[in-house]
């Protein structure tokens, strides 16, 4: 499968995945749950879509697979990411207020799905 047809999945995946991802943590914490616990809510919310479709669809092939390997795998790569984020966030949020929180957020993700993308197609989904 070619670098850049799961380029473009992962992309497309992503981008369901983090409007998830965001919309969950932006309206929870718009409803006053503070940031920490709403960005890990948001990012469950996109990781269960995300481990699926991704396995499926974006790293599908004859070397890959999706099953309790690779959920762990993806386990350990999304708590790693999730603690990221959420310390990235809290501190955002500490520093500069909630707007600022709300405004980092895409770029944060940006970055972790960058670091994700290359984790999942040469570990996750691997066999």
């Amino acid at each position: 499968m070619s670098l850049t047809r799961q380029g473009r999945h992962y992309l497309f995946i992503g981008g369901i995945q983090w409007l998830v991802d965001w919309g969950v943590m932006m309206a929870l914490s718009h409803f006053g749950m503070a940031v920490g616990p709403a960005n890990v809510a948001g990012r469950i919310s996109g990781a269960l879509l995300g481990y699926w479709a991704n396995g499926k669809l974006t790293f599908a092939g004859d070397d890959t697979a999706v099953g309790r390997t690779q959920l762990l795998r993806f386990l350990a790569m999304w708590l790693g990411t999730t603690a990221v984020s959420t310390w990235s966030m809290t501190h955002i949020d500490g520093l500069f207020g909630l707007r600022w929180a709300w405004l980092a957020k895409p770029g944060i993700e940006l970055a972790l799905g960058m670091l994700g993308f290359v984790l999942s197609r040469h570990w996750v989904y691997k066999r």
